[in-house]
């Protein structure tokens, strides 16, 4: 694993095989370790990089107080501009997606492809009106939760709530996944936890519509219903857009069916045009 040095911290990540770059951007309260899946698969074809994203894994807390998908985005692009790598191949889950979103948004042709698994557009996965949604931030319970039940109490409270709406295994359909992710999140110290939450729930999404990046948006079918609509937006958005939704998975779709994910997205970036 390797550093990347910012004026407010550190950036770890690690790069493994030859070839064009693909670039792979964990979800929340994850790490980079959530791609090995992918990462094993595709290193003999492709220079493969993992990040863990600030407050996360071994990058953990940064100088900021505060947190942004844009903040995450400035340090992909430095990692890429460190890297020398121009025009990679992007693939994000959940918070990844939004990164991959807003790198797509700031440069409409500026990847090869862009391959998101759980893509969300917003937290929650809903449209509110302008203005609203500070107001009704759910910062100041999750602040309380996290002093009485810690980050792994707090993150299972939100799964729970996810799934008494769903009716579904949203998070994932396999227990071990499912234990694993949760054992991640008791990694994250609280203050990094309201931070990176932070940062979800203030995301404003792009449009897209200028985007010309080829995207291929990947849901588990146990995803929650509004997040699968998010989905289905940003391929009707962008100018070439496409979705698959697998069976028996769910958010965290590229473990929970790793061999079909890892075909899928294979056939996606062998079909993408030469550079």
């Amino acid at each position: 694993m390797a550093e990347l040095a910012l004026e407010d911290g550190s950036i770890y990540y690690e790069t493994t095989g030859d070839g064009s770059p693909l670039v792979f951007v964990h979800g929340g309260w994850m790490n980079g370790e959530a791609w090995r899946p992918q990462v094993e698969h595709f290193a003999d074809d492709y220079r493969v990089v993992t990040l863990d994203v600030r407050g996360h894994g071994e990058t953990g807390a940064t100088d900021p107080d505060q947190y942004s998908i844009e903040l995450f985005t400035d340090d992909l692009e430095a990692l890429l501009a460190d890297l020398e790598i121009e025009r990679p191949a992007l693939c994000g889950l959940s918070l990844g997606s939004m990164v991959v979103q807003e790198y797509l948004d700031r440069h409409p042709d500026g990847a090869t492809g862009a391959i998101m698994g759980g893509a969300v557009r917003s937290m929650p996965p809903i449209d509110m009106p302008p203005g609203l949604k500070p107001l009704w931030s759910p910062v100041p319970a999750l602040t309380a939760s996290l002093s009485l039940t810690g980050t792994t109490g707090t993150f299972q409270s939100m799964l729970y709530s996810i799934q008494a709406t769903t009716g579904e295994r949203w998070l994932s359909v396999d227990p071990e996944v499912r234990a694993d992710a949760i054992a991640d999140v008791g990694d994250i110290p609280a203050t990094e936890f309201r931070k990176i939450f932070d940062a979800l729930y203030r995301y404003d999404p792009p449009e897209l519509t200028d985007v010309e990046t080829p995207t291929f948006v990947v849901h588990g079918e146990q995803e929650a219903p509004l997040v699968k609509r998010q989905g289905q937006q940003i391929v009707t958005a962008v100018t070439h857009g496409d979705r698959l939704e697998l069976s028996d998975s769910g958010h965290l779709v590229n473990q929970d069916r790793p061999d079909a994910f890892n075909a899928a997205a294979a056939k996606f970036l062998d079909g993408l045009p030469a550079t």
